[in-house]
């Protein structure tokens, strides 16, 4: 059975309310406008690009986005603005989550002077649940996994009129996860914004890491709006533990997979895609690709331990899923469709995210160890 799936999409945009949202999104002036802000490297890695015999890598590295160490924070940081300005008085801002976003909206909701309420799934670390609760947030670990506690934070807001901001969404549920995702356009906005006399990426292939898809799918609308037929090919990289999008292909519709969630890659380990990243993925989507925990562990020290004179960066479990999506598609014994069909060679730019750094500071330790 491959790992890979190739998908012949058809590179549209449904006329929706995600891409309405996406569309009228004014995150990077809001961003930018903060007293916050930080714009966050995009690192050249010459040596490692030589070695892999490609012409560029580039790592946009969020491991000190705003101080959070993870992109998250530029999600719930918009969508909470964008709710208060229709709703001020909201008072209590409620979601599931395994680690990264949670710790973004506790920060958020503490910046606005609102409560924030935290579900987390059984596996979710204490060193996690720790970095949410110095928010001020009232954290509640479940004896679920993570699309179940998803549920569960849905229902308690049901319950307690709270104001669910969740970064996955479902049917009725679509307007909140599109503020999150406008928020994510901020930093590849950052990276490269085509102008109306050159409409060519610096980039050849981009490989999106990969848990519910919100991020990913806002990766995929940016450079599908933006560069249109002239976009780089895009691979999203999956635990293969923890695969939605994956099987969803296989299937040919959303499914949660049928895997063991056994994962160390946390911010990836989720069940059902969401259903605004999913419309996206499939239609802009060009193939993606499954890792396991020893690859991403590989691409961590990589990180860690650079070759050459390239920068370090610090990179967390789910941060270096992109590098170790790459490695594996360069790495596979026989001459593979998908590096034929990326066309990957000494002529590629490469662009890769680093999507946080070290969240769990004693499991980093024990693998760049």
């Amino acid at each position: 059975m491959n790992d890979f799936i190739i998908n012949n999409c058809s590179n549209t945009l449904d006329n929706n309310l995600s891409n309405s949202i996406l569309k009228l999104s004014n995150s990077y002036d809001f961003h930018t406008k903060q007293d916050y802000y930080n714009k966050t490297p995009l690192v050249n890695l010459d040596s490692l690009s030589n070695h892999l015999g490609l012409k560029n890598i580039f790592v946009k590295d969020e491991s000190n986005r705003f101080g959070l160490n993870s992109f998250k924070v530029l999600g719930s940081t918009y969508a909470i603005h964008e709710i208060l300005k229709k709703n001020p008085n909201i008072g209590v801002f409620c979601t599931a989550t395994d680690g990264n976003h949670g710790k973004g909206i506790a920060w958020s909701a503490k910046k606005y002077n609102k409560k924030a309420i935290i579900y987390v799934p059984r596996d979710t670390s204490i060193n996690r649940i720790k970095a949410i609760e110095s928010y001020n947030a009232d954290v509640y670990q479940l004896d679920l996994n993570y699309e179940e506690t998803c549920i569960y934070a849905s229902q308690k807001c049901d319950d307690n009129g709270w104001c669910l901001i969740q970064d996955a969404s479902w049917e009725n549920y679509e307007e909140i996860p599109s503020y999150i995702m406008s928020g994510y356009l901020t930093h590849f906005k950052e990276i490269e914004i085509p102008s109306k006399t050159d409409l060519q990426s610096k980039f050849d292939v981009i490989f999106l890491q990969c848990g519910v898809g919100s991020w990913a799918s806002s990766g995929i609308w940016y450079y599908l709006n933006n560069y249109k037929g002239v976009r780089p090919k895009i691979v999203l990289v999956e635990p293969e533990e923890a695969c939605g999008v994956f099987e969803s292909f296989e299937n040919g519709k959303r499914i949660s997979p049928n895997t063991s969630f056994n994962t160390i890659m946390a911010g990836l380990n989720c069940g059902i895609p969401s259903k605004n990243a999913w419309e996206i993925i499939k239609n802009g989507c060009d193939a993606v690709i499954k890792i396991s925990d020893s690859d991403v562990r590989t691409a961590m020290r990589q990180f860690y331990y650079p070759l050459g004179n390239d920068s370090q960066i610090i990179s967390g479990e789910s941060g270096a899923a992109g590098l170790a999506g790459l490695i594996k598609v360069l790495s596979f014994e026989k001459s593979n469709d998908l590096k034929k069909f990326l066309n990957l060679n000494n002529d590629s730019k490469i662009l890769l995210f680093n999507t946080e750094g070290n969240t769990d500071p004693e499991n980093f330790q024990n693998i760049i160890s």
